[in-house]
């Protein structure tokens, strides 16, 4: 299923981020665009239509947008 997203900001908001820049939270995204992203900088659109460039890999137990994780779960009933 073939979804388009509405034009989203591209800017990264001061509290999306702790002061350690560790993501508040991690979100959904295609997995072929992960590693593309970490190396050659450019964005990924999360299911939740957040736009953003892969700075980060999440450990066990970060937190998950909950926008993604609803839309994730949404899609494998």
């Amino acid at each position: 299923m073939t979804q388009t997203l509405p034009e989203t900001d591209t800017r990264r908001d001061a509290d999306e981020t702790t002061g350690d820049d560790t993501p508040k939270m991690f979100h959904y995204v295609r997995k072929a665009k992960i590693a593309e992203s970490a190396v050659m900088g450019t964005h990924v659109v999360a299911l939740c239509g957040e736009v953003f460039p892969v700075t980060k890999s999440p450990k066990p137990g970060s937190p998950v947008c909950p926008e993604c994780k609803r839309i994730y779960e949404a899609m494998n009933d």
